[in-house]
């Protein structure tokens, strides 16, 4: 059972600002317990963008942060927003609208770029980025470990975190690798949709039974999400937003108290520098 000390952070998922359920799902999630968010922008294409320039990703970026301080109306703690560009938009930049892969590298990292403003001014928590997670020919997975490097390349200059979208993997030190020789050390990355044991980066632990076991088990530092997607297509797509909060109460009713704390207030902190514990008791006030 949550008691309202506790905070519970759902570490990476998607509200649409215009359709499905949007601030209805956060308040499932706020029913059943949760108190924190960090919520990633959407594919721009899903908003309806189709990003020539760096600049074209702001509108994206806006409403993402418009949709957050409607979220945190409704939390006990709050919501803070991750910005950034979808790894998947390289593909959708090569194949079906004519880029060349460096063409298409230099619109994803203008996209990150700015990103990157709202980070420095304190309007976003941190970055997004990555590489695909499924085959791509030997140019485009350059271009996009570019992007990504990129991203590495900003979030040092802003000490900030960057969540990434990539394959499955248990290891991704060489990863990890390139960030710190960016500057940025590697619990500032994280790998979202991660399964329970992952060498590199942060897991963010998709908020199944068994891949959670195994991180509580491990000690290490770990997140957990649903990377609930807020699609109107794909109503049953990945997982709910009342999941975090019902899988925290799971691991407590067997003896997981250390684990949770290690994901909702230890590894935020660690991470991102934020205190959820101080957010949870200033929203009591």
């Amino acid at each position: 059972m949550i008691d309202d000390d506790t905070p519970v952070l759902d570490n990476h998922l998607h509200l649409d600002p215009d359709t499905n359920r949007g601030i209805d799902a956060v308040r499932d999630f706020a029913r059943v317990g949760g108190t924190h968010l960090l919520v990633v922008n959407k594919p721009s294409w899903h908003l309806g963008v189709e990003a020539d320039a760096g600049e074209d990703f702001r509108p994206v970026f806006e409403r993402t942060i418009e949709i957050v301080d409607a979220a945190t109306a409704e939390l006990d703690g709050r919501a803070w927003p991750v910005l950034g560009v979808h790894p998947g938009l390289i593909s959708r930049l090569v194949d079906d609208r004519g880029y060349a892969p460096a063409e298409a590298r230099e619109i994803m990292q203008g996209g990150l770029d700015v990103a990157a403003e709202y980070v420095e001014r304190g309007d976003a928590l941190a970055l997004k980025s990555g590489r695909p997670h499924y085959d791509v020919d030997e140019g485009v997975w350059d271009a996009s470990n570019a992007v990504m490097r990129h991203a590495f390349d900003r979030a040092a200059d802003l000490d900030c975190a960057v969540q990434l979208h990539a394959e499955a993997s248990e290891d991704m030190t060489a990863v990890t690798d390139w960030a710190e020789s960016a500057g940025l050390p590697a619990h500032r990355v994280v790998k979202h949709y991660a399964g329970g044991r992952l060498e590199g980066p942060i897991p963010s632990v998709m908020s199944e039974k068994d891949r959670l076991e195994v991180a509580a088990d491990r000690g290490d530092p770990f997140l957990m999400e649903t990377d609930y997607i807020d699609d109107p297509d794909r109503p049953g797509a990945v997982l709910g937003p009342k999941t975090v909060p019902r899988r925290v109460s799971w691991l407590l009713e067997n003896g997981h108290d250390e684990a949770v704390r290690n994901a909702h207030v230890e590894t935020p902190e660690l991470v991102y520098g934020i205190d959820t514990e101080a957010t949870l008791a200033d929203a009591d006030r």
